[in-house]
């Protein structure tokens, strides 16, 4: 490898789908992993990680950000180095639908890159197949590694280039509220209860809102209300968090564009001045607003 020998990741959080946009519509978050690895030479991977998911996650090669380095690698053609000693200090809450495995990969990606000499903003697509390619689906992964909002999209079948996104401009006056509940929630499990096929007018239902989705985002934010409707996913995943659920009902009640952010349970409230109206019942929640990240992942060499 002919790259630095030391580096240092930040990785902002996402939320995905944002109502409609299952899949493919994403919005990067101002919560940040961050991450130093070293290359030491030795024959050893020591990691160790604080705040969110110490002493939960691996310690070893087995670690999501070391995979995704191995990965990483592999697609570009490098051998990985000897010896490998990385510091995790995690603030994105796990199994809670804030993208905290996309961050992860998106960490490991970018670190491999930069430890391999490479330029991140050449090597782009490359990072986000490594990443997508772990997730499954490019909307956590492309939020966290391009920031802002990100519209994501697959090409079934191709195997080296599957995986595409754009950043769009976000308007600046969406201001997101997550209300993050104690309770984890699985990916899996969530995905699980999804029917395989859904009614034509719902599949048309959402296909509108997706679309108006990206207008408001991007250019008129009054029109978030309507456009975070969603007839494809979140009634069916209501059984895996019904108190998010409801809480969503609530906010939609009073005017406040809220959607469950990726597979929950967190709550994402799309809000214009980063309150959420008195008198709702957020017991159990905590608030805690996050501005749209528009930086993306960042690296600084050591």
């Amino acid at each position: 490898m002919g790259g630095p020998t030391e580096v240092r990741v930040r990785v902002p959080a996402s939320s995905a789908n944002l109502g409609p946009g299952f899949d493919s519509l994403g919005l990067a978050l101002a919560l940040y992993d961050e991450i130093d690895v070293c290359v030491d030479g030795s024959d050893a991977v020591r990691v160790e990680v604080e705040g969110e998911g110490a002493g939960q996650v691996p310690c070893d090669e087995t670690h999501l950000v070391v995979s995704a380095m191995h990965t990483t690698w592999a697609l570009l053609g490098e051998e990985p180095p000897r010896g490998l000693r990385m510091r995790c200090r995690n603030a994105i809450p796990h199994s809670r639908g804030l993208g905290s495995s996309a961050a992860a990969a998106v960490a490991g990606a970018l670190a491999a890159a930069v430890l391999a000499g490479r330029d991140p903003k050449l090597e782009e697509s490359a990072l986000l197949q490594v990443t997508a390619g772990m997730e499954g689906h490019a909307d956590n992964a492309a939020a966290s590694l391009m920031g802002g909002f990100v519209v994501a999209w697959e090409t079934p079948g191709n195997t080296s280039d599957r995986f595409h996104a754009v950043r769009l401009p976000t308007h600046a006056d969406i201001h997101p509220v997550a209300l993050v509940p104690q309770i984890e929630s699985s990916t899996k499990t969530t995905r699980g209860l999804l029917p395989e096929r859904v009614p034509l007018v719902d599949a048309a239902f959402t296909g509108s809102r997706t679309a108006l989705a990206v207008l408001a985002f991007t250019q008129q934010p009054d029109l978030l209300l309507a456009a975070t409707e969603d007839r494809l996913h979140q009634g069916y995943r209501r059984p895996a968090y019904p108190e998010s659920a409801d809480l969503v009902d609530a906010l939609r009640a009073r005017g406040v564009p809220a959607t469950i952010s990726g597979a929950g349970p967190t709550v994402l409230a799309l809000t214009s001045d980063a309150r959420i109206p008195d008198g709702i019942d957020l017991t159990g929640f905590a608030t805690v607003v996050l501005p749209v990240d528009i930086e993306g992942a960042r690296f600084e060499i050591g």
